[in-house]
């Protein structure tokens, strides 16, 4: 399954990566649409793993409760945005991501869903983020 999954991170990577920059228009597709917040929160992975492992210790002591919560949290949001990409390219293949092209109409309705799942993941990245940094850094003061 993990490697599974890295093949699939690796492949979507990739084809973003190489991704035209010429466009039809001057206006986003929603395919666009959805691919930039893919991009936008891939890079906060890494943030999540970090702030994990801060969290971890912190979370085994008698106080940890909140810490765990976070934790919890976190590693919410970072399971969904692996089954998102999973899901995500399991529906649409790479001429249809990368270069515009046509989507059928059961392709459109499952793109009209991709692009609620993709902002429910950002807002869950970012706000578990947001908490797990407040939590710490209110923590540290103390």
């Amino acid at each position: 399954m993990k490697i599974k999954t890295v093949i699939l991170i690796a492949l979507i990577v990739h084809t973003i990566s190489c991704k035209s920059e010429e466009k039809k228009t001057n206006e986003e597709t929603r395919m666009e649409r959805v691919i930039s917040v893919h991009d936008e929160m891939m890079p906060k992975m890494g943030t999540i793993g970090k702030l994990i492992r801060a969290l971890e210790q912190k979370a085994d002591s008698t106080a940890g409760e909140p810490y765990k919560f976070a934790q919890d949290d976190l590693e919410n949001a970072y399971t969904y945005m692996m089954d998102w990409m999973k899901g995500f390219g399991d529906r649409f293949d790479s001429d249809e991501i990368m270069n515009g092209k046509a989507l059928s109409k059961q392709k459109e309705a499952w793109l009209i869903e991709e692009e609620e799942k993709v902002t429910i993941m950002r807002d869950m990245i970012n706000n578990s983020i947001t908490n797990a940094e407040a939590l710490l850094k209110d923590k540290n003061e103390d």
